[in-house]
């Protein structure tokens, strides 16, 4: 079938692979001049960044893709799986190296916090636990059709809800099982990973350590927009044809199914759409004629960010690949942002490639992508917020490292909210679609099909399973399932 997918992002990408390799003609309408979306890259002087994405997990995912096409993932991808997967401070002097090995986390906890490496071992167990009865069901499967829940397997699941902390948020999860306030604290800062309140979202997100401490951490050789360049090509041998600074202006339907598109003045038409294009905005610009699923659009949004890219000349050697700078009053700092405000003690995450890709930077220099947690974009003076914000960071990276780092910034760029939704077209600036904060939220995602239109499909962060490369890239598959049953 002829297919026409809109945007070019990570998701996009998985979903003209599959498709093509299904033998489908694939075409990609990409409103900017390339591929990526979030995971792109771009230079300050002689400094290299990535725009969006930070951390690689569940590489298993990409390296699916190639084995689908015949081809071997490590001729043309290459990873390095991360020792510690990240470096924790806090302001009284306190700082754990998370490994990623499970048992020497344990070891180091038990070491700088004199809590039972047990409990580190433990909680990990039950993470493993939930992932193995939910997660091929929550993320590998669509939720909104009926040959989902009369799997078997999934059935078996369901009569092990009580096991998955549902009716708990993630922070009772872990004042129960982990008590120390500090680790409470640590593994609370899970929930930021799609964007969620750790005092609201449902205790089953306690499974995301897993895919850390199991799965492992890594980094891409070229760092993360090798992901999407690696999968780029692979799409183009694939015969997928792509359309470059193309936008498209609406999704063509008629008698009840997607037919086509339009850009400009020109129709294509298509047997099949896949919109990659936050579902938001599918919906508000391509589909303005169609009826909107208003109470799914009008859902909580996932936290934005204000992220500040440094090109520092100064080498840190205790900063790793990824570093948390933890605030004093974790409750505060959430409860600012469900108020749509910014945190006055913010947490700070540090992330350098150069720790790794040395071209990355100049000799003896780093470059910080550095991001501050924020609420989504509704209205507020994003300028003085950022000035604020800015100040606020760097007082706490001196105060944590000894260091006077604003003589050190020798080139800076920052992205507010607003910004993130003009350069990725994420509605708001949300960086992971809609929240996770309620027990219900999985069920809420838009899921990966029209019920109302035919022949139409979702993928991305804004839809079901969710935000983040491992999920996006699963919307893809989940989605090229369903496409491959119905024909």
């Amino acid at each position: 079938m002829r297919t026409a997918i809109i945007g070019a992002g990570i998701a996009g990408l998985a979903a003209a692979v599959r498709l093509a390799v299904q033998g489908h003609e694939v075409e990609v309408f990409e409103a900017s001049a390339s591929s990526g979306g979030k995971l792109s890259e771009f230079s300050l002087g002689d400094y290299r960044f990535d725009l969006g994405p930070s951390l690689f997990t569940m590489p298993q995912y990409v390296d699916e893709l190639f084995e689908l096409a015949g081809e071997k993932p490590k001729d043309r991808f290459s990873y390095q799986r991360l020792p510690i997967v990240c470096n924790y401070f806090w302001e009284d002097g306190t700082r754990i190296h998370a490994h990623a090995a499970k048992e020497d986390f344990a070891k180091e906890v038990e070491k700088v916090l004199d809590v039972p490496a047990s409990r580190i071992i433990r909680i990990l167990a039950d993470a493993e636990k939930k992932y193995h009865v939910s997660g091929r069901t929550f993320l590998e499967k669509s939720l909104h059709k009926l040959s989902t829940w009369t799997n078997m397997e999934v059935l078996k699941a369901l009569f092990k809800i009580p096991q998955l902390d549902l009716f708990r948020s993630m922070d009772a999860v872990h004042r129960r099982e982990l008590q120390h306030p500090k680790l409470v604290q640590l593994f609370n800062r899970f929930a930021t990973y799609n964007g969620s309140n750790p005092y609201k979202a449902p205790g089953l997100l306690t499974i995301i350590p897993h895919f850390e401490h199991h799965f492992g951490a890594y980094l891409p050789e070229g760092g993360m927009y090798s992901i999407s360049q690696s999968v780029y090509e692979l799409a183009r041998r694939q015969g997928v044809k792509f359309h470059f600074n193309t936008k498209v202006d609406e999704i063509l339907v008629t008698k009840g199914a997607a037919t086509g598109v339009r850009t400009g003045n020109e129709t294509h038409q298509f047997d099949q759409v896949v919109s990659n294009m936050d579902v938001f905005f599918t919906y508000r610009k391509l589909l303005p004629q169609q009826r909107q699923p208003e109470r799914i659009l009008a859902q909580q949004k996932s936290t934005s960010a204000l992220i500040f890219y440094w090109g520092i000349k100064k080498r840190f050697p205790e900063l790793n690949c990824h570093n948390i700078l933890f605030s004093e009053d974790y409750p505060a700092e959430f409860a600012a942002m469900e108020r749509g405000e910014m945190s006055d003690d913010p947490t700070v995450y540090i992330n350098k490639t150069s720790h790794l890709v040395p071209g990355d930077a100049p000799e003896d220099c780093e470059n910080w992508f550095v991001m501050i947690n924020a609420p989504c974009d509704a209205g507020q003076d994003w300028e003085l917020l950022q000035q604020q914000t800015r100040q606020r960071a760097i007082a706490k990276i001196n105060n944590i490292l000894g260091e006077d780092l604003e003589p050190l910034i020798e080139e800076e760029w920052t992205m507010t909210p607003p910004i993130i939704q003009t350069k990725t077209g994420s509605h708001l600036g949300s960086l992971y679609g809609t929240s996770s904060n309620s027990k219900m939220a999985a069920f809420m995602r838009h899921p990966n099909f029209s019920h109302r239109i035919s022949n139409l499909f979702f993928v991305g962060g804004s839809v079901h399973p969710g935000g983040g490369i491992p999920l996006c890239l699963l919307s893809a598959k989940i989605m090229s399932e369903m496409v491959e049953h119905s024909h």
